[in-house]
């Protein structure tokens, strides 16, 4: 069977990776490059149970467990893949106590413990999605570098038969939609429902050994009275990762063209100085934005695209996409290939839920 998922990111990637453990023709066209956007531009943060009791609790503790293997399969040192300590933190106005983290300043306050490093861990998002890739290529699968232009349907236009590509048809058997909060222009295209970017921007410090393996998520109040919520992503490279400031904003055309918000680094900068004043001091070796996809109710889109057969999309994952990637993947191979799922029920996430863009 002969499939081309549109979008090289960590979703298309993960599909491309258990299709091709299937012995499927893959194809994967990609327009920027993989791990262009989200994939390659957020925390990487992996939590066990957070989920549980959600519709998302399946979904994310398979692809916990999915994780754990796949380190061992694509060489965790890679990937970064670790487990971490979790913390809750208190910052800013009013706090003074002494925390436990040597790295954390007076006016950090550990609050609680989220997770251990049996149940929250981390991947360098970037480095995994392209090990992943690779990993899909040596078993046979096409990365080709183009813009997907539209899905081309059979005559009586109820299944899809290929994608165009920079004025090219590419056969299928199936279609994958898989591009992120850029699955939007399949719209025009395809009979699907809407999903939006959510814009974030990140600092990466170059931190060093300096830092434990210890995973913050921080409420910070200013003395001004506003409330903003980092979160602190040391990996084991010795960077660490810090995001905490969204914003409203269209999203571009081409992903080549996000770039992070005007004074994104100053202000991050700032928000980390607050708590871990030795780390805001680190050099700072990437200032970045991306746009998570989401969905009208925050759930993926994992399934057929109602009425077209041979058509299925694969996006919608929110601030989770690197966590569930390796189960909506594995999920999504399944159902390709053999019309069911054996691991996650997908129903939840079907896209005939939501009404179409």
């Amino acid at each position: 069977m002969r499939v081309v998922i549109c979008g090289g990111g960590v979703i298309g990637a993960c599909t491309a990776y258990f299709l091709s453990l299937r012995q499927a023709e893959v194809v994967v066209v990609e327009r920027t490059g993989v791990a262009c956007a989200a994939s390659g531009k957020s925390g990487g943060f992996l939590a066990l149970d957070w989920c549980d009791g959600t519709a998302l609790g399946r979904l994310a503790r398979r692809s916990f467990a999915l994780h754990a293997e796949l380190a061992t399969t694509l060489d965790g040192s890679r990937c970064g893949y670790r487990g971490l300590d979790t913390w809750s933190v208190l910052a800013g106005a009013g706090r003074g106590r002494r925390p436990p983290l040597r790295w954390l300043g007076e006016g950090a306050l550990v609050q609680g413990k989220l997770g251990s490093s049996d149940t929250t861990a981390q991947v360098h998002p970037g480095h995994f999605t392209e090990a992943v890739m690779q990993a899909a290529i040596e078993r046979g699968a096409e990365l080709r570098r183009g813009v997907v232009t539209g899905v081309i349907l059979d005559a009586p236009r109820t299944t899809a038969v290929g994608v165009a590509v920079d004025g090219e048809e590419v056969e299928a058997d199936a279609v994958v939609i898989a591009m992120g909060p850029w699955s939007i222009t399949a719209c025009r295209w395809l009979p699907l429902p809407a999903v939006h970017g959510l814009k974030g921007n990140s600092v990466v410090f170059e931190s060093g050994d300096a830092i434990s393996a210890d995973a913050l998520f921080v409420e910070l109040t200013t003395t001004a009275g506003a409330t903003h919520t980092p979160e602190v992503f040391p990996r084991a490279d010795g960077t660490t990762y810090v995001c905490g400031l969204s914003s409203q904003q269209a999203l571009p055309d081409d992903p080549a063209d996000v770039a992070p918000d005007p004074g994104a680094r100053e202000a991050l900068r700032a928000m980390t100085r607050a708590f871990a004043p030795a780390l805001a001091e680190a050099p700072i070796s990437a200032t970045q934005a991306c746009y998570r996809p989401v969905s009208q109710d925050g759930l993926p889109l994992l399934g057929p695209v109602p009425g077209v057969a041979g058509a299925f999309v694969a996006t919608g994952h929110s601030v989770w996409g690197i966590l569930n990637a390796p189960a909506s993947g594995e999920a999504m191979a399944e159902l390709i290939l053999e019309g069911t799922t054996r691991h996650v029920d997908l129903r939840r996430f079907d896209p005939a839920r939501l009404p179409t863009g």
